[in-house]
Formats: C-alpha cells, structure tokens, sequence
C-alpha cells in the first residue's frame, strides 16, 4: 500500500514535469522574440523594476528579476528538497541497491563536465563557470522522455528522475559551497536558530506542513543576507518536514503535492521567461566556439554521457549494481544525453558564476543550443531503440 501511494505521488510529479516542461519550451520561445522585437527594452525595464520595503534594520527592496530568482527560486529549491527527502525515505534512493546507480551516475554525471569545462577555460577569467555544466533540468529531461511512452521500460524514466534529483543536489552542494560570497556569520547564525525551532517542530509532532513555512521564510531572509544563496533556504526547511514510509499520507507529501503545479506551471516557466531575455547577436553565436560556449556544449552534449555512461559500465562490472530492468547499453546513452538538457539550474549557476553581463548572455546561449541539441539527440536515440526493440519483441 505504501508502495502504491508512493508511486502515486511520482505519477503526478512526472506528469506535472511533463506538461510543465511544454509550458517551459514556450516561455523560452517567447521570451527570445521579445527580446528581439521593438519590446526588448520595456521587457528589461519590466525586469529591472525595484519594489518591497526597506528601513535600517529591514532590507527587502529588490528588483522583479531578483525576487523572481532569489525569492521565487527558493520554492522550486523547497520542492526539490521534498523529492530528494522523499527519496531518501520511501524511493529510489531508500536503500542502497536501489540508490547507487543513479547516485553514482549523478556524481559521475556531474564531475566529468565540470573537468572538460575547466580544462578548456583553465587560466581565464570564465573558469569560474565549471559548475554551469554540471547540472540537469528535472522539468524539461521528463518532458522528453515522457514523449517515449511505452518504446521505453518505466524503469528507465524512474532511474532517469532519480538521477535528475540527486544531480539537484549535487548542484544544491556546489551552489552553497562555491558559488556564495561574503559570509556573514550573525545572520547564519540567526538562520540556523531558525532551522533548530524546525526541527523542534518536527520532534514534537508537528503535522501541519504550512507552519514549518512560517519559520522559513524567516531562514530564507537571514540566508539571503548571510552571504550564501538564498534558495538554499527552500532546501534546510524541505528536511525538516515529516514524512514516513507508510500508507499515510505524510506532511512532506502533502506539501509535495500542492507545489508541484505551482512550481512546474508558474515559478519555473516564469524563472525561464525572465532569464532567457537574450537579444541576439552575430558575434554571440561566435561565442558557441569561444572557451566559455565550448566548454558549456561539450561538458552538457558529451560530459554528461560519457560520466553517466563510465559509472554505470564501472557500477555493473563491479557488482555494485545493475542496469534498470529492461535497459540496456543504448538506453544509458539515451538518458545520458537527456541529462544534458542543463537548462534551468545551468541558468541559475550561469548568474552566479559571472558579473559580465556578456559571459552571462554568452553562456545562456550556449546553454540553450547544446540543451537543445542534447534533447534532440536523445529522444531519436531512445526512440530508435525502442522501435528496434519492439519490432525484435
């Protein structure tokens, strides 16, 4: 019974993901031809439009891009923490057979791009974007993989969505580590009083997941001001929250539940449509071949792949697991290559990772092009051995 639920709860997570990823594709369409139409210019002022409030102690008077990727963000980050916990607790990362595939697949996953894009861009002043490839768009690699249908064994889109979540933390970790500045110890410390009142909650038995947000949004502020990213906050309050692995229903999978369309039909496609505002130049798609678009493409188009492909040749030769059932070799490939659709989180690490507004530009469209191409290349591949499949079948 507590399977079922649990496979419930992925049924509508995949397929959320799945049209929310259609509404993604076109928020990019449309945001790449205002800002290539007489409308760029109001769409930026739009974007750079400051409101809240601020006082001497108080400071909360942003622009709507920076609330959108800083505020907005940070529950996308929540959601994402509810999967992973969930997981953990109840799914494909609940036990160690169940996990190690796509755990390992993931760290190999994310460390071989990384290595390509730093060997290409070592010594210059666009080093410091070798976590831009690393990452993997849970919303848009499902939408493809979702378009498969049955040419493909469901373990392959459950081993694929579990991958994808354990790459989100991987790129939660580095984006904590790495690519936050200035720590301001008060504030994390306020910040850490306010995830120990959570945890607190938790002990005693708390049940209702929306006051475990009252307390959150307190921690996002203090995190926001502490020098780490914010949406780090989303993560620490997600593993607090209740769950269990029995029938039911637990607070976590109730709060999953009602966020999940919120974020994949709203916050996602709304990040999308105000980070991909990129007006075109000749001499940008020039940059598809400079280090920082070389390094972007081959570590998403090639990286991604190989590591994937490499760990799990390493985890079966060794015993250490095996393929999802049904797979084979082909269909590693396949998912590999969706695991280069970068797109949101790539973005997101592209803004932390530089101040040039060109190297930001520059990397979204290399980000773009080569999560195009990578789903492209991988839904023929996994559809093509599919079809083969069934006609031996």
């Amino acid at each position: 019974m507590a399977q079922q639920i649990n496979l419930r709860v992925f049924k509508d997570f995949f397929k959320s993901s799945n049209a929310g990823g259609m509404l993604l594709f076109m928020c990019v369409i449309m945001s790449l031809l205002l800002a290539n139409s007489p409308w760029a210019m109001s769409l930026q002022n739009l974007l750079d439009t400051g409101f809240g409030y601020e006082n001497d102690t108080i400071h909360l008077n942003y622009s709507l891009l920076l609330w959108i990727n800083d505020g907005l963000m940070a529950i996308f980050f929540l959601l994402v923490g509810l999967e992973i916990k969930r997981e953990i607790v109840e799914g494909e990362l609940s036990s160690p057979k169940k996990a190690s595939l796509p755990i390992l697949c993931a760290i190999g996953g994310a460390i071989v791009p990384a290595i390509i894009y730093l060997s290409i861009n070592a010594g210059r002043a666009t080093a410091g974007g070798w976590g831009i490839p690393m990452a993997t768009d849970i919303a848009f690699a499902l939408a493809v993989i979702g378009l498969l249908g049955n040419r493909i064994p469901a373990s392959l889109k459950i081993f694929l969505a579990a991958l994808a979540i354990v790459d989100d933390l991987i790129a939660i970790l580095v984006i904590a580590f790495f690519y936050s500045s200035g720590i301001h110890g008060t504030y994390l410390l306020y910040a850490a009083i306010g995830v120990l009142v959570l945890i607190a909650m938790n002990r005693f038995n708390v049940r209702n997941p929306y006051l475990y947000l009252i307390p959150g949004v307190f921690i996002w502020y203090f995190i926001h001001h502490s020098g780490i990213h914010a949406t780090i906050a989303g993560v620490l309050v997600a593993m607090t929250i209740p769950t269990n692995d029995t029938a039911v229903e637990s607070p976590l999978e109730r709060l999953e539940h009602a966020l999940t369309k919120p974020v994949n039909f709203i916050i996602i496609p709304l990040f999308a449509f105000a980070n991909t505002n990129i007006t075109l130049t000749s001499d940008m798609f020039a940059g598809l071949t400079s280090p920082l678009g070389l390094g972007v493409g081959l570590g998403l188009l090639c990286g991604k792949p190989i590591g994937i492909l490499i760990t799990s040749l390493v985890c079966t030769k060794t015993k250490i697991s095996a393929l999802p059932a049904g797979s084979s070799w082909s269909h590693i490939v396949g998912v590999g290559l969706l695991a280069g659709i970068g797109f949101t989180m790539s973005i997101f690490i592209a803004i932390l990772s530089f101040d040039d507004p060109y190297h930001i530009a520059e990397a979204k469209l290399a980000i773009l092009v080569t999560s195009l191409l990578a789903g492209v290349v991988g839904y023929l591949l996994l559809r093509k051995v599919g079809s083969a499949a069934k006609m031996n079948g």
